[in-house]
């Protein structure tokens, strides 16, 4: 899987999100390789889109087209100021990965001191937490080196609240403890209302 991580801020999202349903039914049908889209607006502005495809080949060749050029021309307009673009082919994936029918999409962005570790951890805890938290779905993570932008799917936020609450009174547990400690300048985008496509 191919990922493209497109960030900014923007003070229109409705505006926004027209423009990203305009690409669904305009774009999407000569988009070869195309596998769909997570993204939203948060609360401060905060526009997010992870956009996944097959393979690199497939993301650059939609790029490539005129008709997206210029899609993305009307849609820069609704983004105030610099918008990043993050490509990556390194993803992982936990539990069911992501799903269209969550109700909630937390963001997570940071940087990793072991990512190897990292991984024999999360091997070790997400059987735990597919017990212990129903609410939460699955995520997808593409890496830029050391650094990540990954996406978590829960059933809803309520849902995602309560499970959190019900972890901080009970004690996550040793491998949760230390994933935690691997992880450095963690910020967090919240997409109450997320955008989820798939081809």
């Amino acid at each position: 899987m191919f990922i493209q991580v497109i960030q900014g801020k923007t003070n229109d999202a409705e505006g926004l999100l027209r423009q990203f349903e305009r690409w669904e039914h305009d774009l999407k049908p000569g988009a070869t390789g195309y596998l769909g889209s997570t993204g939203g607006v948060a609360d401060d502005g905060t526009a997010i889109v992870f956009a996944r495809f097959e393979n690199e080949k497939a993301a650059r060749a939609n790029s490539d087209r005129s008709e997206q050029g210029t899609w993305w021309a009307d849609t820069a307009k609704y983004f105030e100021g610099d918008v990043s673009f993050r490509d990556s082919s390194d993803v992982d994936t936990t539990l069911a990965g992501g799903s269209d029918d969550a109700g909630f999409v937390q963001v997570m962005q940071g940087r990793v001191r072991d990512r190897h570790r990292l991984r024999e951890l999360e091997d070790e805890f997400m059987p735990q937490m597919s017990a212990a938290r129903p609410d939460v779905i699955g995520s997808v993570r593409a890496w830029f080196g050391d650094s990540f932008a990954e996406a978590i799917y829960f059933t809803s936020e309520a849902e995602a609240r309560k499970g959190e609450a019900a972890m901080d009174q009970s004690g996550s547990g040793e491998a949760f403890e230390e994933m935690s400690s691997l992880v450095e300048n963690l910020t967090f985008i919240d997409l109450k209302t997320p955008w989820l496509r798939s081809a």
